[in-house]
């Protein structure tokens, strides 16, 4: 069957209008001269890598990132020609594939930088990486003092090319005063980094840093691009803070009422019994269960949108259903949309908070067999 005849009552809407505006809005807070890379990995944080990919260049962002060497080929196989950072580290195999796809890998020790050269040179192209330093995330990159001998080695490999610098900042989405600090030195560390580069001679490239929270927080991190995942995707660390940076979320999860039934006080409703009707009620089937995406750990505890009003969800979630009290009486109609999370309702932002996560992790989960609907 054609992917764009499947047809389910849950589908994610996707708001590319939202994505333009949240682009333009961490424009104009960067500058005009900061370049914008918008990380599409883990299919653009569930969104759809492809589709968000070509909106947000038709939109003005320069580069995209991705996780993996198949992420970039999934977006080259689409057409797209933009430059591709690949965060995560490669294997030495995967370099022949990475370097004839033309994507740009972060290189952070000796020994992958001559792997790099080597798939470079018998390919006889000339591959473009950037210099990763861990500056106090604690995860991938080089220490700052062993940047300049790998710049220097970089630079020495004529098959390579150092196209950037970059480093990852930690809490710099955290208004405590000692994480303020922390992302302070780690700019610092930074900044002394490149210079240090710079001072042997050796042009560090583009210079990144910024992720969304430093975005809004820190503009001293902008440096030639910024790289802001989740601020772009209509969540931002600035949402509780007056007068902050904010933006819209590009996604909505929206299902609809395909049964509803009565049940007497005193029954039960869905696996382990954990909701008992207090009244004879009206009680509304919805498709949307933890195999969509829809977490588990959020049963007896989230309300459905539906025709604007709050209805709360009783009973487990199901794989594949859940479950919402309608009341004694209700105007609620069969087939009538069910909104789980988005823009307006309850976000993908305020599940999270309930479940002491992050919406990366709700958006990131919703399932492939639930259809993305784009919206302009």
């Amino acid at each position: 069957m054609r992917e764009d005849l499947i047809m389910r009552a849950t589908k994610a809407i996707i708001h590319l209008d939202y994505l333009r505006e949240n682009i333009a809005a961490a424009r104009k807070k960067a500058g005009p001269h900061t370049k914008i890379c918008i990380p599409v990995k883990a299919d653009a944080y569930g969104h759809g890598s492809v589709a968000i990919s070509h909106c947000a260049l038709e939109a003005g962002v320069e580069y995209l990132a991705v996780s993996d060497l198949g992420e970039g080929a999934e977006l080259r196989a689409a057409g797209i020609a933009a430059p591709i950072l690949v965060l995560s580290q490669p294997l030495p195999e995967e370099l022949p594939d990475i370097v004839s796809l033309g994507l740009s890998p972060l290189v952070s020790d000796a020994e992958f930088i001559e792997e790099a050269a080597r798939a470079a040179r018998q390919d006889k192209k000339r591959l473009s990486v950037h210099l990763k330093v861990d500056t106090g995330m604690g995860r991938l990159g080089c220490r700052p003092e062993d940047a300049v001998s790998l710049a220097e080695k970089i630079a020495s490999k004529q098959e390579l090319v150092l196209a950037g610098t970059a480093t990852h900042l930690s809490v710099s989405d955290s208004l405590v005063l000692g994480d303020m600090a922390y992302t302070k030195e780690q700019l610092r560390r930074f900044r002394e980094t490149v210079a240090s580069i710079r001072k042997a001679g050796i042009e560090p490239g583009l210079l990144h840093a910024g992720n969304s929270g430093a975005l809004v927080f820190h503009d001293e991190a902008c440096f030639d691009m910024i790289r802001p995942g989740i601020f772009l995707y209509g969540y931002s660390p600035a949402a509780a803070v007056r007068g902050g940076l904010n933006s819209r979320p590009v996604m909505e999860l929206r299902s609809a009422v395909v049964q509803i039934k009565r049940v007497k006080k005193g029954e039960a409703i869905s696996y382990g019994r954990t909701w008992t009707a207090p009244e004879d009620t009206l009680i509304g089937v919805i498709p949307a269960g933890y195999a969509d995406g829809f977490p588990r750990l959020l049963s007896n505890n989230h309300s459905v949108h539906i025709r604007d009003r709050a209805y709360p969800l009783v009973g487990r979630i199901c794989m594949d259903q859940c479950m919402v009290n309608l009341g004694p009486e209700t105007e609620v109609e069969r087939w009538d949309d069910a909104v789980v999370f988005g823009h307006g309702f309850i976000t993908a932002a305020d599940m999270a908070a309930k479940l002491q996560t992050i919406p990366y992790e709700i958006t990131c989960n919703l399932n492939k067999r639930v259809p993305r609907v784009y919206v302009s």
